[in-house]
């Protein structure tokens, strides 16, 4: 697992121009807002299999008075958009993230220029299956070459294989969370 994330940050100090925050520097409210997930890298045993029907999700992240972060989500699921919300509670670190019950074991920001992009990091434990996912955030439908080329580059690190990244499609039922 440290080696994991020691190669997470490796390569995104490799990465020539990026303009990456470093996880001491990450301020949680920094990830507020409204997002678009974009493209996925899943160690999900179906995922290889199902990627190619997978299409962009909307994300509304807030801070709630209780400082746990939730998470409102917009999918299309079986013919209609399913909206799921969850909440994230702040683990040891200021930047860490999680809610075992819900098997989300740990959810983390590997990197963000605050304004275009982050790079997030979870760690899954559903239905006995335990898997990691890393997922780029585009405030925009559409991802700068950067954030691309860094998403890229930081799944790769993290071992995982072509076919276990996928651009998602664009979704015109479900626009928003």
């Amino acid at each position: 697992m440290r080696g994991v994330l020691l190669a997470a940050l490796l390569a995104l100090v490799l990465v020539p121009r990026a303009r990456a925050a470093w996880l001491g520097r990450l301020d949680p409210r920094q990830l507020l807002g409204s997002w678009y997930i974009l493209a996925v890298a899943s160690g999900e045993k179906d995922f290889v299999v199902e990627k190619a029907t997978k299409n962009i999700e909307g994300v509304v992240v807030t801070l709630t008075p209780e400082n746990t972060l939730k998470m409102l989500s917009s999918r299309h699921r079986l013919e209609r958009c399913h909206l799921h919300a969850v909440e994230l509670v702040k683990q040891d670190s200021r930047w860490v993230f999680g809610n075992p019950s819900l098997g989300v074991l740990e959810y983390r920001v590997l990197g963000t220029n605050f304004r275009d992009y982050a790079i997030v990091l979870t760690q899954l434990e559903l239905q006995d299956e335990a898997f990691s996912t890393v997922e780029l955030y585009s405030r925009t439908e559409l991802a700068s070459q950067e954030a691309m080329g860094l998403f890229t580059k930081c799944s790769r690190s993290l071992g995982f294989r072509s076919q276990q990244q996928a651009k998602l499609q664009k979704d015109r039922e479900c626009r928003r969370a």
